[in-house]
């Protein structure tokens, strides 16, 4: 029987939705091209509230909304910023119209639902799980990473991300 690895994970926190945008802003200084952020979380959990952030964080000016209609937005900052919401796919095939390997070359991409369409994403990804806490706006974000490339990285991203760590 082939078991998937161990995921190495981090653990955060954030108590307002400021908050979990301040997060992404500063996860964003840790991305590069190439990178690919797959986002999981119930509805509402702030998927986007964090991409926001991000794009905040790689200097993007323009206002990013999710792409539950259009799938994909691209925005331009320090770096790209490929936006997926994939939660409307219904069969993986209709991956093959997002033309996932030249997104992933250029600039970093985040996939809202991404858990929709696994099996056509690369293995190198962080897995970003978003879950309400106990206050109406605490939010849990677990990291994981089951590929050395980001696993030699989850030390360098928590110590960005000091201030919102938690034990998991």
């Amino acid at each position: 029987m082939n078991s998937s690895p161990t995921p190495t994970v981090r653990c955060f926190a954030t108590h307002a939705p400021d908050a979990t945008g301040a997060f992404g802003e500063a996860l964003a200084t840790q991305l590069g091209n190439g990178d690919l952020l797959v986002l999981t979380g119930d509805l509402g959990a702030g998927k986007t509230r964090l991409t926001q952030g991000i794009g905040i964080g790689l200097g993007i000016t323009d206002r990013i909304t999710s792409p539950t209609f259009t799938i994909a937005s691209r925005y331009e900052g320090r770096i790209v910023l490929n936006h997926l919401d994939v939660y409307r796919i219904d069969q993986i095939e209709e991956t093959l119209d997002l033309d996932l390997p030249e997104l992933l070359e250029s600039g970093a991409t985040v996939i809202e639902w991404g858990e929709q369409i696994d099996p056509a994403l690369p293995s190198d990804r962080l897995v970003v799980r978003l879950a309400y806490g106990d206050g109406d706006d605490d939010r849990l974000i677990r990291f994981e990473a089951n590929e050395a490339g980001w696993i030699d990285r989850l030390d360098d991203l928590a110590a960005a991300l000091a201030d919102w760590s938690v034990e998991c």
